[in-house]
């Protein structure tokens, strides 16, 4: 019996040491300035240069970039895109296009976006721009290809829009083989854009780089783009060409 009641008050004795070491523990966390035990929510940044490339094909020679960048956490992020090309051969010209982008993770892999974009042709004649609102997703699709669907509305109320995938296929950890689809298709036919109704183009791409490191690799490649319907009809009705295939070489990096 006298060994019970000394085995009770030990154990008491344990729980209230236990109660009072939690509540200084407790108070400790809600003490005013100190930092949160863990930040699972930091705000990054990455700047992704996919192309940047040269293409020699049918027509003129061409530079060609595809750039993005964002900042912001896991769940919202402010997107920048670029993509165009100059021509480098025969006459000057050529067109660019910027995006800002709000980003919400709606899914796994997948994510929800809405901004504003910004087109510009320049070239001999008199230079055009004009504005859109965009929607869209990006995202990972099964088997790992990465699409991206989006919807423009112009600054006149002209409806387009863009899908495009690309997939990387390792051959070794360093050597890689992508694959790239897009395809662009509009509502209405503008004229001052060359844009004609129904869909507009297809481009194949295959790109093979080598990581010389993660964050830097130079690649080789074939890129072949292709007008389609009343697209088509406007190229050849003003002397230009339907489709070109290109060999294009160039550099991937990301910081």
């Amino acid at each position: 019996m006298r060994s019970n009641g000394m085995m009770s008050r030990t154990m008491r004795g344990c729980a209230i040491g236990l109660v009072g070491l939690l509540a200084s523990v407790t108070g400790m966390a809600a003490e005013p300035g100190w930092p949160e035990p863990v930040e699972d929510n930091p705000v990054l940044g990455l700047l992704l240069v996919d192309q940047l490339e040269y293409r020699n094909g049918d027509g003129p020679d061409t530079l060609n970039w595809d750039a993005q960048g964002w900042v912001g956490t896991d769940y919202n992020r402010l997107w920048l895109r670029t993509e165009g090309k100059d021509r480098r051969s025969g006459t000057s010209g050529g067109k660019w296009e910027a995006q800002a982008l709000y980003s919400r993770l709606v899914a796994p892999f997948w994510d929800f976006q809405a901004g504003l974009r910004y087109d510009r042709l320049y070239g001999s004649g008199q230079d055009r721009d004009r504005g859109f609102a965009v929607i869209g997703f990006e995202g990972l699709a099964p088997y790992w290809f990465e699409v991206t669907p989006a919807l423009f509305v112009s600054q006149d109320g002209d409806v387009s829009a863009r899908f495009s995938a690309t997939y990387d296929l390792l051959f070794t950890q360093r050597l890689i083989l992508q694959p790239r689809f897009e395809v662009n298709a509009a509502a209405q036919r503008v004229e001052e854009f060359d844009v004609g109704r129904g869909i507009n183009d297809v481009g194949l791409g295959l790109r093979l780089r080598y990581e010389i490191k993660r964050e830097f690799a130079p690649y080789i490649g074939v890129s072949w783009t292709r007008k389609l319907g009343d697209t088509a009809d406007m190229a050849r009705s003003e002397g230009g060409e339907t489709s070109d295939f290109a060999v294009v070489a160039g550099l991937r990096f990301w910081f």
